[in-house]
């Protein structure tokens, strides 16, 4: 079956120029010119992904990206006019699998949507991780601390799975993104500080007692 996405812009040339990309690669594009009708066709069928403007009238993406989180947990690309690292932050913070500033090549969607596509897929091997009261199900996207289910943005919970894999060992925060399996993110090392301190809100890490920070190279999580 073909992929399916679902592009919510209310830029039409930028549909046109998509649809005929992406289908060209095995890639079917439905338009939603709005956030309203772009919620609408969510509700209406099934996608495989959506690629999400940020500056729309009306309803801005931001909105759409928190409404369609919290329902699911569908691959959500935006995209935006500003490449401001600051938009990057509450974008990827609402729960976005990635960030790409127009103008930006087709080809470079493309490989962005079949890398957020291949994240989205179950693991073909059922992994679970555990390190000082956490619990990672892998398979499942699913983390518990201290027996509690935590939710976590998909940015989130890739970053903890680098971390707890190779607990009690320092990764460097350049080198992060890349054993989170996202290399293709294109963030800075203050927007996975941000991550990070979100990462120990949600987790309870009073103290930062799991995620140790080793200064001028990057982090820890505490092995039991």
């Amino acid at each position: 079956m073909a992929t399916r996405v679902l592009l919510i812009d209310d830029d039409t040339r930028m549909y046109e120029l998509l649809a005929q990309y992406l289908g060209q690669n095995g890639i079917t594009v439905t338009h939603a010119p709005d956030g309203g009708r772009g919620l609408a066709a969510l509700e209406a069928s099934t996608y495989d992904a959506v690629l999400l403007d940020v500056m729309m009238p009306g309803m801005d993406g931001l909105e759409v990206c928190r409404r369609i989180r919290a329902k699911s947990t569908l691959p959500v690309i935006m995209l935006t006019a500003r490449g401001d690292e600051t938009d990057r932050v509450v974008g990827l913070e609402l729960g976005a699998d990635d960030y790409l500033a127009k103008p930006f090549s087709p080809r470079e969607l493309l490989a962005r949507l079949r890398a957020v596509l291949r994240r989205a897929q179950p693991a073909s091997v059922a992994e679970k991780l555990e390190s000082s009261g956490v619990s990672i199900d892998v398979s499942a996207r699913e983390v518990r601390a201290g027996g509690k289910l935590v939710e976590l943005t998909g940015l989130e919970f890739d970053l903890l799975v680098a971390l707890v894999r190779r607990a009690g060992r320092v990764i460097p925060r350049d080198a992060l993104l890349g054993e989170a399996g996202r290399s293709d993110t294109v963030v800075g090392e203050r927007t996975v500080d941000v991550h990070i301190s979100h990462l120990r809100q949600k987790l309870g890490d009073e103290g930062n007692r799991l995620i140790k920070t080793v200064r001028g190279v990057g982090y820890l999580f505490a092995k039991e």
